[in-house]
């Protein structure tokens, strides 16, 4: 397995742009991504391959708006044991429904059987180091718990 699979969920556009330096880092290390900015369920590869979801947390704890089909459809599906995922949640710690959002996704793949690779990471956007630094500084030791370095 060599793939990774970025799902994003982003309303204002943080999200997307710590996945696509995630991307950039995995490209550069010869790890074949695919980003999915507006995520169809059925179109993303479940085989030999990993989710990194990376998503915001909107509002009062909901998802992003270019996520929630691709949730609804997940709600859907019965068994997800044949996918491999790890979920990075952004959200403001001064909001009590803090990486709602990243929390809710991880449970709900947890729930249908889905692999979690790795534990979540949360970024907090209030933090000093910016969101896709930390995420950066993160990714060797994401790496090495998937197996894909």
């Amino acid at each position: 397995m060599s793939a990774v699979n970025i799902i994003i969920g982003s309303q204002m556009g943080s999200a997307e742009y710590v996945a696509e330096q995630l991307a950039d880092q995995l490209n550069a290390q010869g790890i074949s991504t695919q980003l999915h900015e507006q995520p169809v369920f059925n179109d993303i590869d479940q085989q030999n391959t990993i989710w990194l979801i990376c998503t915001s947390t909107y509002g009062a704890g909901d998802y992003p708006e270019n996520l929630i089909s691709f949730i609804d459809d997940l709600t859907q599906a019965d068994d997800l044991s044949n996918i491999k995922y790890s979920v990075i949640g952004l959200g403001d710690t001064s909001y009590d429904t803090y990486n709602l959002a990243g929390r809710n996704i991880d449970e709900l793949l947890a729930q249908k059987g889905a692999l979690r690779v790795a534990e979540r990471l949360e970024l907090n956007i209030l933090d000093e180091a910016l969101p896709e630094d930390t995420a950066l500084a993160w990714l060797d030791s994401w790496l090495a718990k998937t197996g894909l370095n």
